[in-house]
């Protein structure tokens, strides 16, 4: 049985990681009303871009189509970007991320694939090297970002056009967690390289669906190559913005458990504590009157 004074000790430790834990949710409670704004905000623009791009390409000549539109006709080398966070006490949000991405590597290479990854947080590449080292190559850190603006999304897409321009590979596809609520977020892939758009997107404006309505000046080839990077960046845009609302909700709910948790553990330690000094004063009274009756 610990004494009096490690049961202290242990009391004053749970005590002084309550405090953390506590300021922590705090702060990400703070952090998460302006995160959860900005991806709220950038929803519709993001839908409305994938309207314009899914009633643009819908007139294009599959023979004259941009490559990133359609692709270069192969599917054998897979780039995988898995975006996460670079800090973690933030429940199980980079391991869910991780291991959607984990998923699609086995699939990839049980098909035969080739898989590259580019890791975009520091959380993800230390989860991913540890199996997957040789698959890794490259690694964007965000730590110092403290809020995510376009010029990240710039950055990283810069990064992804750059290399299928060179041959790098064949299909990208972004792996991020969708916000929906503190306790929800969903883990999702997205396919950035050839475009992939929902069903829903061609129905959702049907009175778009007839290009030949519509004069396009410049050429439609022109907005569409001008767009297609654009759209690019704005997928990875968003997918870093649901990452950002992601992360600190997940941290907040990850603290306010692990508050309780604390507060849990130091009601046990004070009764362990008052039972053991009981205890002791129960013994020494027993020695005292045994003592006085031998005398």
């Amino acid at each position: 049985m610990p004494n009096l004074k490690e049961l202290k000790n242990r009391q004053v430790s749970v005590k002084a990681t309550q405090k953390i834990t506590r300021a922590m949710q705090m702060v990400a409670a703070a952090k998460l009303n302006k995160a959860q704004e900005s991806a709220q905000r950038a929803r519709p623009y993001v839908a409305k871009i994938s309207n314009v791009m899914s009633n643009l390409l819908s007139s294009v000549d599959e023979g004259s189509a941009p490559q990133l539109m359609i692709g270069n006709g192969a599917d054998n080398v897979h780039l995988l970007v898995v975006a996460t966070a670079d800090r973690g006490l933030c429940g199980a949000f980079n391991t869910n991320i991780v291991k959607l991405a984990n998923q699609e590597i086995k699939t990839l290479l049980s098909n035969g694939k080739q898989v590259k990854i580019l890791c975009v947080g520091k959380k993800g590449y230390d989860l991913l090297r540890r199996n997957h080292s040789d698959k890794i190559i490259d690694f964007i850190s965000l730590k110092e970002v403290k809020n995510v603006s376009f010029n990240e999304a710039e950055l990283i897409g810069g990064n992804i056009l750059k290399r299928f321009e060179e041959g790098e590979f064949d299909v990208c596809k972004l792996f991020y967690s969708n916000f929906k609520s503190v306790i929800s977020q969903i883990p999702l892939v997205q396919q950035l390289i050839p475009l992939a758009f929902e069903a829903e997107q061609h129905s959702d404006e049907a009175s778009l669906s007839d290009n030949s309505i519509y004069d396009y000046e410049p050429e439609e080839s022109d907005v569409i190559e001008e767009l297609l990077p654009l759209n690019l960046k704005v997928q990875i845009f968003q997918g870093l913005l649901e990452n950002a609302a992601s992360e600190q909700g997940s941290r907040m709910s990850a603290m306010d458990n692990a508050t309780r948790n604390a507060g849990e553990m130091i009601n046990k330690l004070t009764l362990q504590y008052n039972r053991t000094r009981q205890a002791i004063i129960t013994k020494e009274l027993i020695e005292i009157i045994s003592g006085a009756e031998a005398l």
